[in-house]
């Protein structure tokens, strides 16, 4: 896999992540703070998630996720369309 599609692929994984992290946590009504104290984590934690920060702890990540019943899990790569 060429450097620049592992690159693509960690921004969109990222920010996927994050998106529904926020949107879990909206549609909870709860905030960062509440999150953080349900996960085990500190608001930091549950703002670079939502922010797509490319290196987080995945023990962290999977605590978070463990509030809406989920887990990190290995998924294939989409296919990159050449234009």
């Amino acid at each position: 896999m060429s450097e620049r599609r592992r690159s693509k692929t960690v921004t969109q994984s990222t920010r996927l992540l994050g998106e529904f992290v926020r949107e879990r946590r909206s549609a909870n009504r709860m905030t960062q703070l509440q999150l953080g104290e349900l996960a085990g984590t500190g608001t930091r934690v549950i703002s670079d998630i939502e922010n797509g920060k490319p290196t987080l702890r995945m023990d962290a990540v999977n605590a978070v996720l463990a509030v809406f019943g989920k887990m990190l899990g290995v998924r294939d790569i989409p296919p990159v369309r050449e234009d």
